[in-house]
Formats: structure tokens, sequence, C-alpha cells
């Protein structure tokens, strides 16, 4: 079974992806981690972001084993991982790994903003996560600030709202939803009540 979750950044996906691996028993992988590696390393390399080849020269060289999700979680390596995530190059060179991690025996969970549509378009299982931009922005405004990252609830917001445009508009593989998936809009629903509607979701879709 292969279970495909999308949707913007901040809105849950990947809360409700790692919930649902765990209690289904399957492999999960957040393919954002993917991109905000690779943002890091032209961070830490000081590439230049119009440099296509050498980004996806950094993310050929990726190692899955050895993703840190903590130290990836910065803001900047968030506004760097969307800028890389909309180059042709970098997605064609991570478009197998992801697609090989779904196919592996048994299944998987994966979260992004192209499984439905680009990685595993034939998943039996397509959710399509999704909150108000508000709601996302003091979610994320929140842990953010919780780690002691000097940021406002506007800049947040500025930057969801960024974020989403170029998300959305980017020639290759934009965010959108995919024509089967099941919408979960999760604005007003905390953790629990998330992850009880998208087994809900899942028991419609395959009876499990």
């Amino acid at each position: 079974m292969i279970i495909a979750i999308d949707g913007p950044a901040a809105s849950g996906k990947g809360t409700i992806a790692r919930a649902l691996a765990a209690h289904f028993g399957l492999p999960h992988l957040d393919t954002g981690l993917l991109y905000r590696a690779v943002g890091a390393k032209a961070l830490a390399d000081h590439v230049d972001f119009e440099d296509e080849a050498a980004l996806a020269a950094r993310a050929g060289a990726l190692d899955l084993a050895a993703l840190d999700p903590e130290a990836l979680k910065s803001g900047a390596v968030g506004e760097a991982a969307s800028r890389v995530a909309a180059l042709p190059q970098v997605r064609a060179t991570l478009l197998t790994v992801q697609q090989d991690f779904a196919r592996q025996p048994g299944g998987a969970v994966l979260d992004g903003r192209d499984i439905g549509t680009v990685i595993a378009p034939h998943a039996e299982v397509k959710i399509f996560v999704t909150a108000s931009p508000e709601a996302r922005a003091e979610r994320r405004y929140r842990e953010l600030a919780g780690r002691g990252e000097p940021v406002t609830y506007d800049q947040v917001l500025a930057d969801i709202l960024r974020r989403d445009a170029r998300d959305s508009g980017r020639a290759s593989a934009p965010l959108i939803r995919a024509g089967d998936a099941v919408v979960l809009d999760n604005t007003a629903l905390d953790r629990n009540a998330s992850l009880t509607r998208a087994l809900e979701i899942v028991a419609a879709r395959t009876g499990r």
C-alpha cells in the first residue's frame, strides 16, 4: 500500500504521514528533507542558487541514511529548500530516489508536494493536507520561536505566502492536488483529530 500525502508548507502533512506510517508499519519518507538537505548543502558551500548544475550535483550526492531532520529545520534552510525545489535538474535528480522508495515491497508512506501527481501517481491512497495560511504561519511561528529563532509572526506569514506562490507557480512539478486526492483541511483540527480523519480516508480507500 502506497500512501501519498501532499500539501503546502506547515500544513501538518509530515506529522500525519509519520503517524500513518507507524500505524500501518510502513516505511516513511519526508521528501521535503531531500530538498532541505540540498538547500543546506548549498548554503554551507556558498553555492549560487542560480547554478542549477551545481545544485543538482549536490542532490545526486545525498546520503538518505545521513539525513538529520533536526539539523534541517531552520527557517533559512526551509527557504533554501523551496528555491532548489523549483529547479528541474534538482527535481529530476531526486525523482528516482523517491520513486524507488515508494516501490519497495509492502509499500510506503511519502509526503511532499508532488507525491500524488509525480512520484506515485498510482498510489492507493492520496491525501491533500491543507490549512489556512494564517493557521500554518502560527504553527510554524511557534515551532521556530520555540527553537529560539528571532522571527515574528508577520515574517513567517510572509514566508508562507511566498513559498506557496513559488511552490504552486513553478514550471516543474508544481504543488497541485491530484484529481483523486481527498482534501484534509485541518485549519480547525488538532493533531489527534487530523490523524483520525486521515485514518478514515485510508479506510474508505482500502478497507484497512
